[in-house]
């Protein structure tokens, strides 16, 4: 019981280390970003379109991870970013076709970011068959759809001319040969004989695209700008198509050609929650990992070509993979450790120095129970001085002696006990100092 008194003693004395480390911590954990949320909602596109056709495949992957992906379609990229850039957008995640940011103002471009580029979406330019088409000037003369306002055809298309100092051919579309024409119109006006030529951005597989190249009056349109203007727009990419790549059977192209690419884009806004973007880029990379008819296997997810910057928690998973701890713990419980490490570390170095002030306070508070008393041997030395303590003398030797049997009862530890015992000899010479003063008569 005697050892438990000192233990007693520092526990109450450093009681206040409770209330303020509880207080550090909820103001840690009130500034700490909050937990990823189980709920996202994403803007794709048309619903038989490639890009709905990719989210469900992403949101039925997430599911098994425990986390539910919202769908909803829309008329393609101009939409989404409109969505994604709204002042309080109902979406956090949306497919954007590189390029297409451009259409955006800066404060709601600066509102985005991207995640990765996904694959490629080719630039199609299918002209009559016979017409020299080699330069963006050789378009001037054609009747030419250049993709319906808004959409990722035109804003790529404008984008090349842009580039060629003809951007203004695009503010009277549909009053000259240039029309703004969807890729179904597009198509149905190519193969009528309406238009001479016309861009079209769709996958390699489109049912479109492999009606208009076995279509003999069509030809696949070999741009010998593609390199030129590819280093000049950096989200857009130089791909070859092979001869016989849509069609083996039939050739079909019967010649290799070189278009230019833009990529599906993972794009977010400030809603996401960053520690969402390992989760989905991981989802995504076993989506692609098979790659397509222009990807190679585990092309994508990438980096580049992009036209918006890359959130930090992609690009470190573009750089370094899947952070440590989820390689060998479930994402919710990584997410959550790794939450709470950044939390402890600011937690550890500010409670360092206040543990370390446990024990000079302890030690203040031992020997203040000792000291308190040398009060009273001072202020007795001073009435001695004085010559005042005959008046008092033994009303003081009566406390002195009090003290005396009242020190045996104090209980300090044992390295505190010199203090202790010194005080006893210190009491002792007072009271023989006051027994040795001569009566007063």
């Amino acid at each position: 019981m005697q050892v438990l008194k000192p233990i007693w003693l520092f526990i109450r004395t450093n009681l206040w280390i409770i209330p303020l480390a509880a207080l550090l911590a909820w103001g840690l954990i009130r500034f700490l970003d909050p937990a990823p949320p189980r709920h996202l909602v994403m803007t794709t596109g048309a619903e038989a379109g490639a890009y709905h056709g990719f989210a469900r495949l992403l949101a039925e992957r997430l599911d098994a991870q425990g986390l539910t992906l919202e769908l909803r379609p829309s008329q393609g990229s101009l939409e989404n970013l409109q969505r994604l850039s709204a002042d309080n957008p109902e979406v956090q995640i949306g497919l954007v076709q590189s390029g297409t940011a451009d259409l955006l103002g800066r404060t709601e471009r600066n509102s985005l970011q991207a995640l990765a580029a996904l694959y490629h979406e080719p630039l199609w330019l299918f002209q009559r068959a016979g017409e020299p088409v080699d330069t963006l000037a050789d378009l001037n003369a054609l009747s030419l759809s250049v993709g319906s306002e808004g959409s990722g055809t035109w804003a790529v298309a404008k984008a090349l001319f842009a580039e060629a100092g003809q951007q203004e051919r695009f503010s009277g579309l549909n009053e000259g040969r240039w029309q703004a024409l969807g890729s179904q119109d597009a198509a149905a006006a190519l193969l009528a004989g309406e238009l001479d030529a016309a861009f079209l951005v769709l996958p390699a597989d489109h049912p479109l695209i492999l009606q208009l190249i076995a279509d003999p009056e069509l030809e696949l349109a070999d741009f010998n700008q593609t390199e030129a203007l590819a280093a000049r727009l950096p989200y857009l990419n130089q791909v070859r198509i092979p001869m016989g790549l849509l069609d083996i059977a039939n050739n079909l192209p019967p010649r290799s050609a070189q278009v230019l690419s833009p990529v599906a884009t993972l794009v977010v806004n400030q809603d996401f929650h960053p520690a969402l973007a390992t989760l989905i880029l991981q989802e995504t990379r076993e989506i692609l990992r098979e790659g397509t008819l222009l990807d190679a296997p585990d092309a994508f997810p990438a980096a580049s070509p992009l036209d918006l910057p890359l959130s930090n928690e992609a690009d470190y998973y573009h750089r370094n993979g899947v952070p440590f701890l989820q390689r060998f713990l479930p994402f919710w419980i990584a997410s959550l450790v790794d939450r709470y490490v950044v939390l402890l570390i600011p937690f550890i170095a500010i409670m360092i120095p206040l543990f370390r002030s446990m024990g000079p306070l302890y030690r203040w508070r031992i020997r203040a129970r000792v000291f308190r008393w040398y009060g009273q041997l001072r202020r007795i030395d001073r009435l001695i001085l004085h010559d005042e303590i005959q008046a008092v003398r033994e009303k003081e030797l009566a406390s002195l002696h009090k003290l005396e049997d009242d020190l045996t009862r104090v209980d300090v530890p044992l390295s505190y006990a010199h203090e202790l015992y010194t005080l006893h000899l210190h009491v002792r010479y007072m009271i023989s100092r006051l027994e040795a003063l001569p009566a007063d008569e």
